[in-house]
């Protein structure tokens, strides 16, 4: 059984880890030098239905073959020190209000800054090389919804269930089969060179502490969207006025 988890595991890995710098190396390059909104939409809808279809259908996988391990891999990494405290603490009146009180930061922190920077940045503020993601006019922004969705929903189940379970099978702690899904989830973004990783792993292992915390990937899948369509959604809106641009700014005239 475990020789069997540990070769899927191997086969997961590398596969995202070789479609990650693949896509650095190629895909996203020639992508950064589109020129139109047409082909921008086109290269848009391909990433979607391929995250959904090879990204979603590596998490059914691997949350089929480590289902009844989900629920030991949260409580092994419960008994880690703080998650221990935390969770023993964060019940009653006490985790209500802490709840509350951190709800409201995260949300000053992710609302504020868009409309102190309204109109007034030509780029708009990015942790990683993603300002070519960003949608550029109105037609762009259904495939920003559609990706901060797909990778809410799909992301969270193989890097927040399945992969934890998964390697919690393999090595039988815990905490540490969380850490490595949240650094694998960061190589996912290597494409975005090495900030983007950074922050990707960070918010990984972020995204683990709210799910064991709260023990629902409901609210994770929610938290790992609304992040996602604010920045390739609210922002693009909010900072640089996308909705009143319907297609590319015209080429300048050579000629001139």
């Amino acid at each position: 059984m475990q020789l069997a988890l540990l070769a899927l595991f191997l086969v997961v890995a590398i596969l995202l880890v070789v479609r990650a710098a693949n896509r650095e190396r190629t895909d996203y390059r020639r992508f950064k030098k589109l020129k139109t909104t047409r082909e921008r939409q086109r290269v848009f809808g391909r990433w979607l239905r391929e995250s959904f279809l090879i990204n979603g259908g590596i998490a059914v996988a691997v949350l089929l073959a480590s289902w009844n391990l989900i629920g030991p891999a949260s409580r092994s990494a419960l008994k880690s020190w703080p998650l221990h405290w935390f969770h023993e603490n964060l019940s009653g009146a006490f985790g209500v209000g802490f709840s509350i009180v951190l709800a409201i930061i995260v949300a000053v922190l992710l609302v504020v800054p868009m409309f102190v920077l309204r109109r007034q940045v030509n780029e708009l503020p990015a942790i990683g090389d993603v300002g070519a993601l960003l949608p550029r006019t109105r037609g762009e922004l259904k495939y920003g919804v559609g990706l901060s969705i797909n990778a809410g929903v799909v992301e969270e189940l193989l890097f927040r269930l399945g992969m934890p379970a998964l390697l919690f099978g393999i090595t039988g702690n815990g905490l540490l089969s969380f850490v490595i899904a949240s650094l694998l989830f960061g190589l996912l973004h290597i494409y975005q060179k090495f900030w983007g990783v950074l922050g990707a792993t960070v918010l990984g292992l972020a995204f683990s502490a709210l799910y064991l915390l709260t023990g629902s990937i409901w609210v994770v899948i929610v938290v790992h969207a609304v992040i996602d369509l604010r920045s390739l959604v609210l922002l693009p809106l909010v900072v640089q006025n996308v909705w009143n641009k319907l297609t590319d700014p015209p080429a300048p005239d050579p000629s001139v």
